[in-house]
């Protein structure tokens, strides 16, 4: 029986094959990992939250940027693709090839069946070591729910959990208000199917 030795890439190797491939992957302890396509209702959820939180911020000196918009988690080396990314200011990327983020202030996940768990704990918990304040949204695409979590300035994380379409909920990294109706708006819910 011979054991196959898996190479760990370095950020540069991952940078230069990403740069090139067809299908996006994220950047975890060396390895890449294939990113999979979103469903009706995730597509619907991100453009949704991009419009919103855009129209909100319209003549402010933010910039929103949808999934194809890489950001690198600077103190674990994580390289990821959230579903939306505000930055405040001037944006800073890693290199002049300017599509690595590196001071995102807001950062969103639509929740799906095969990465909730990973974006509730292994994502989260490299989000947490970004030491600026900075604000992370998990949004159902099963329920209308978002859960809503922000660093405080002693350090811990606050959580929230806005539920329903009569929902409002008033962001703490960015001068915005997501209505929920207009987060689902034209999305349909399964009724078969329970939270991830």
């Amino acid at each position: 029986m011979s054991s196959k030795h898996k190479t760990r890439l370095s950020p540069e190797e991952y940078l230069a094959l990403e740069r090139q491939a067809a299908v996006r992957s994220e950047y975890i302890d060396g390895d890449m990992v294939a990113m999979s396509g979103g469903s009706r209702n995730h597509n619907l959820i991100v453009t949704n939250l991009v419009r919103q939180i855009s129209l909100d911020l319209k003549g402010r000196p933010y910039e929103v940027y949808p999934s194809n918009m890489r950001v690198k988690v600077s103190p674990t080396g994580l390289y990821t693709y959230p579903d939306v990314v505000v930055v405040r200011g001037e944006p800073e990327f890693e290199d002049v090839e300017v599509d690595t983020l590196l001071n995102p202030v807001l950062l969103a996940e639509v929740l799906s069946d095969s990465t909730a768990s990973y974006d509730r704990i292994t994502k989260f918990g490299h989000y947490r070591k970004i030491e600026s304040k900075i604000e992370y949204l998990l949004v159902s695409q099963r329920t209308c729910s978002i859960e809503q979590f922000v660093r405080q300035a002693t350090g811990p994380w606050s959580r929230r959990e806005i539920r329903g379409l009569e929902g409002v909920l008033d962001l703490q990294s960015i001068p915005c208000r997501l209505q929920l109706a207009e987060v689902y708006d034209r999305v349909r819910f399964r009724s078969d199917s329970p939270e991830p």
